[in-house]
């Protein structure tokens, strides 16, 4: 039983360490799936010189990467939770693994102290 309890607390342990991985890849990546961050000062200078309607082709183009980026992070965000779909049926079937392997051990165990209790005694 302990065993069992060792095994399930290790692979919570690398369902963790993976999540943990996976959460630092996203943030590394953050800048190619959003762009650079733009400071106001730079956004600023990107109007100077522009009349109304520059300002409003600005806000288009502004508008279009931003519609990109964000049909990336769909892209990114759908493709993440089909990676934790198949991690969580690849645990759910080592848990019943593991469960029908401790059940097999309970077997033998009991019938293992059914054969040598006699011979102990």
């Amino acid at each position: 039983m302990n065993r069992h309890r060792d095994m399930v607390a290790n692979l919570r342990t690398k369902v963790n360490q993976m999540a943990s991985t996976l959460n630092m890849s996203n943030f590394a990546n953050r800048d190619s799936l959003l762009g650079p961050e733009i400071k106001p000062a730079d956004a600023m200078r990107r109007t100077e010189g522009l009349d109304n309607h520059g300002i409003v082709d600005l806000q288009w183009q502004i508008m279009k990467e931003q519609d990109e980026g964000l049909e990336k992070l769909e892209e990114t965000v759908t493709s993440t939770k089909h990676i934790a779909l198949a991690v969580n049926e690849e645990l759910d079937l080592h848990i019943r693994l593991i469960d029908d392997l401790d059940q097999h051990v309970d077997v033998t165990d009991s019938r293992l102290r059914v054969i040598l209790l006699p011979r102990v005694l």
